[in-house]
């Protein structure tokens, strides 16, 4: 701790004063056992409260004050002005330490002020750090997934098998790579038009004969999916694969007027 810039800093002010809340007064009276300085800094800023409040207090006892006048007065004596003299000067030490105080408080203000401000900009930063941290975290997270995508598709065992368009989407098409050793399936359905409101992209592994569809799952959060490649366990003897256009949560058969893209495997 720098000791010189703490007592600086307006805290103790505060501290005495009662103006901090119950960690910060914890923390200096933390400081205070392990420092005698700050300790003696605190005794000091008391100590001159203590004057301070002294000087604005009434010096005399109104009634006595009022009685001493009205005997000067009878007298007529020259003691009179001086009495008179002294409240003056009185008055005036009163509106010093008034001013003083006003001045200590406004002091006092600003400080808690700077503080609160410096705590807002702090809290802040600590927020535009976490979300430079997050992004910084996703970046790594897409590139790792990036890395892990070239290295499926150059995999000498995933086998490419491209759909093409169908009636409800001539232009439509989509790509499904297949590791048959790992029975993994990546769908690649960027040039998949966006499904509508509470509706799902089902993906099918087909047999021909007889035509047997099998779901191996849906293109879920199709929307919220950058690079539109997801990943499917796939363990049937697949010859082709389809995609259809299904209510959300999928149907337990194609909706065949709703066929996307549809492409056969090649023969190995």
């Amino acid at each position: 701790m720098d000791i010189k810039e703490y007592i600086s800093s307006g805290i103790l002010e505060l501290y005495v004063y009662g103006a901090l809340t119950d960690a910060e007064s914890r923390e200096v009276s933390m400081a205070l056992k392990e420092h005698p300085e700050i300790r003696k800094e605190v005794e000091e800023i008391e100590v001159a409260l203590q004057k301070l409040s002294a000087s604005v207090a009434p010096s005399y006892n109104a009634e006595a004050l009022l009685a001493s006048i009205k005997q000067k007065l009878s007298d007529k004596s020259d003691d009179t002005v001086i009495n008179i003299e002294r409240k003056k000067e009185t008055d005036w030490v009163s509106y010093f330490g008034w001013a003083a105080t006003v001045v200590l408080l406004i002091g006092l203000f600003f400080v808690f002020e700077d503080k609160n401000n410096l705590r807002e900009e702090l809290n802040s930063e600590k927020a535009r750090s976490a979300a430079m941290e997050q992004q910084i975290a996703d970046s790594r997270d897409d590139a790792e997934k990036t890395e892990e995508l070239l290295a499926v598709l150059r995999d000498k065992e995933v086998s490419k098998v491209p759909l093409q368009g169908q009636n409800v989407d001539p232009g439509a098409y989509a790509a499904v790579y297949w590791n048959k050793k790992e029975n993994k399936a990546y769908i690649d359905a960027k040039d998949l038009p966006e499904p509508p409101r509470g509706k799902v992209y089902q993906v099918w592994s087909l047999k021909l004969e007889p035509l047997t569809p099998t779901s191996i799952g849906l293109l879920e959060e199709f929307t919220m999916d950058d690079n539109k490649i997801f990943a499917l366990e796939n363990a049937n003897e697949s010859e082709a694969f389809g995609i259809t256009l299904e209510p959300a949560g999928g149907s337990e058969s194609p909706t065949m007027d709703q066929l996307y893209v549809l492409g056969a495997v090649a023969a190995p």
